[in-house]
């Protein structure tokens, strides 16, 4: 048995993976970390730190990274990214370099870059080596979707790099969209992850704590007091299942400054998803977590 679980994955039907992730931007990143870890059908290959448009925001994320990969006892490479948007930082950070590398590899498994925050890390990697966006898949929890739509809210994985939005929107990589309408209907209540998530183990301890600090930030005036969205566990959701939600294709959005979604007619043919079955996302992720914790 890995990790508790009585049942293998068919080795055909794994998938390699690389987590793009703002960790410490607030509390739903550390979630999905922890589900992609946990999870027999991804084969982590990676965890790559994300900025979030604050100075020491991308070490502050690989800093969170290694707090969650020490506490689960895991050795997974991890890797510091761009230090800000692409206009900010013109070199080629470790986790570019690290993807350009994995999409590189001559592999009969299919590469997926799960990205949870801004995408400056992947665009990075496009602009340095265009040809990897034919080796590898993007799964991006962010923008307003399909254009034309004007912004309800500034959406801050966008809006933390608005042209390495549009590099990867525009690149032709294969890309399923994760739009806010989605994402945010991942809701729990904090009294169901204090029942459940809290007792699994060190790392249960430390997402419960780690949210409760944020719900009581000034900064976290958006949150409703009781309950929180894992936005981010789409993506790794959907690399386990892409069928846990409804998804169509149309034309790749264009990103306004103020992250409305504009249409821009030669664009290329993405998947959106309209849906997710979030009892689904988050049940997955608990039971893996009980399992860790039974094994332990």
């Amino acid at each position: 048995m890995i990790n508790g679980f009585e049942y293998e994955v068919p080795d055909h039907k794994k998938i390699r993976v690389i987590v793009d992730t703002d960790a410490a931007c607030e509390a739903d990143d550390p979630f999905a970390i922890v589900h992609a870890l946990l999870s027999p059908k991804l084969i982590v290959k990676g965890i790559t730190a994300e900025h979030f448009k604050e100075k020491g925001s991308m070490e502050s994320s690989y800093r969170e990274i290694e707090t969650i990969l020490t506490i689960m006892d895991m050795e997974i490479p991890f890797f510091r990214g761009q230090d800000g948007p692409l206009d900010e930082d013109d070199r080629v950070s470790e986790a570019s370099q690290f993807i350009v590398e994995e999409a590189r590899k001559e592999d009969d498994k299919p590469l997926f870059i799960l990205c949870q925050g801004a995408v400056t890390n992947v665009a990075k990697a496009i602009l340095t080596e265009s040809g990897i966006k034919d080796r590898m898949s993007v799964i991006w929890i962010g923008t307003h979707g399909e254009g034309p739509i004007k912004a309800p809210f500034s959406e801050f994985n966008a809006a933390n790099d608005i042209e390495a939005a549009n590099i990867l929107l525009q690149s032709g990589v294969r890309l399923w969209l994760v739009p806010s309408s989605v994402y945010s209907t991942v809701n729990i209540g904090i009294s169901e992850i204090q029942r459940r998530i809290r007792p699994c183990g060190n790392i249960g301890e430390h997402l419960f704590d780690n949210l409760i600090r944020y719900n009581m930030l000034e900064g976290a005036g958006w949150t409703q007091g009781e309950s929180w969205s894992l936005g981010d566990s789409p993506a790794i959701a959907i690399a386990i299942n892409p069928g846990c939600g409804r998804y169509y294709e149309t034309k790749a959005p264009l990103v306004l400054p103020d992250t409305s979604s504009a249409v821009k007619e030669d664009n290329p043919v993405i998947r959106i998803y309209k849906d997710v079955d979030s009892r689904y996302i988050l049940e997955d992720l608990i039971a893996k977590l009980e399992l860790f914790t039974d094994k332990r």
